[in-house]
């Protein structure tokens, strides 16, 4: 009976010590990735699963630190374990969904995001993670209604309305789209991604004044971006103000002198607004000069540039300038068309024909 008392008394002990150890191991872990020690928390995490195997918590942090590092895959084959050994566990099962999210593997972000849902129904920031999954996937129907689930459990999440808003969107259902943006930037009004959506929706329904509107508080938002400032210029010529749209540009090309889309715009708007105004059409042509020979220039730009040439009766090096903007890619659609126009009044039937086929292709998609 000592005997056995003894060897209760040893097991007991060890117990006590591994899982003493295991504390330690798991309290390192957590010091070293406070610290962003990554490499010293795998250590110790590991440390940890080596002395308990069915540890759901030591699984989880080796797959959250693996996540930190990029090791993706480590992370999600962590995770699942973790998952394994305590299925009543919501986080492991949500940071699996983040990190095939990550992996672009959005299906299986749905389903480990499907299985947190089924554990708690109640959490809005899984279904909404769940519903942007489902939009990446593809499936529609499927993101538009789980994004009102998460509005359901908080109807002031920006970031679901904005989902929503995208669903709508790209079901074409225009109103409710712009509905769902103005209500998401009204929540969050630093919201860049929603003032985009509603920037271009108001241009899709011709709403000059609120396309305006919201290119301005973006340029105001982002003022590090010289792409607002072009765009909020371009929306003002749109919109018949050409003296603030030369501003804005003007404004733009002080801190930004050297910028090819500010010159771009501005022969734009210069080229636009010139018709028989020589003095326009130099400005525009002197906006161009300076970008156009280089071979950064963009297919936009050639066209512009080709346009200038032709209103000042200089064809056949319109015609050359087309030549290169046709096969510059992206290309600007406009470039066809203005070769068919130019082809077309030198008698080139054939080449005016396949040119305008081309224009006709690329801007019915």
């Amino acid at each position: 009976m000592v005997t056995l008392a003894g060897v209760a008394v040893a097991l007991a002990y060890q117990a006590a010590a591994r899982q003493a150890d295991y504390r330690a191991y798991i309290a390192r872990g957590d010091t070293a990735l406070r610290d962003d020690q990554t490499f010293a928390a795998i250590e110790a995490y590991s440390g940890a699963i080596a002395l308990r195997a069915d540890s759901m918590l030591a699984h989880l942090r080796l797959g959250e630190t693996y996540q930190r590092r990029g090791n993706l895959d480590e992370a999600a084959r962590e995770l699942r374990i973790a998952s394994g050994l305590d299925p009543a566990a919501t986080r492991p099962l949500e940071e699996l969904g983040d990190v095939s999210y990550q992996q672009q593997q959005y299906a299986r972000a749905v389903e480990a995001y499907v299985h947190a849902t089924h554990v708690d129904e109640r959490s809005a920031r899984v279904s909404y993670k769940l519903a942007l999954a489902q939009y990446r996937a593809g499936t529609l129907d499927a993101a538009l209604q789980t994004a009102r689930q998460s509005l359901a459990l908080d109807p002031r999440s920006s970031d679901a309305l904005y989902l929503l808003g995208l669903c709508l969107r790209d079901k074409r259902q225009t109103a409710d789209a712009l509905r769902a943006f103005e209500q998401a930037a009204a929540i969050a009004p630093g919201s860049i991604p929603a003032r985009e959506e509603l920037a271009d929706l108001y241009r899709l329904l011709d709403r000059k004044n609120d396309e305006i509107e919201q290119l301005q508080l973006l340029a105001g938002l982002d003022r590090s971006h010289v792409e607002r400032q072009e765009a909020l210029g371009l929306a003002h010529h749109r919109a018949g103000h050409g003296d603030l749209a030369v501003l804005t540009l003007g404004d733009a090309l002080e801190r930004w002198p050297d910028d090819p889309g500010i010159y771009r715009a501005l022969g734009r708007v210069w080229l636009d607004r010139a018709r028989d105004d020589r003095a326009l059409l130099k400005k525009a042509r002197e906006a161009l000069d300076r970008i156009a020979a280089s071979p950064a220039a963009t297919s936009e730009t050639l066209t512009l540039y080709a346009r200038a040439r032709l209103q000042e009766g200089e064809v056949e090096e319109a015609d050359r300038v087309l030549q290169q903007a046709m096969n510059r890619y992206p290309v600007d659609p406009e470039a066809f068309a203005l070769y068919a126009t130019i082809a077309s009044s030198l008698g080139n039937v054939e080449a005016a024909r396949r040119a305008q086929t081309e224009y006709e292709a690329l801007t019915s998609k």
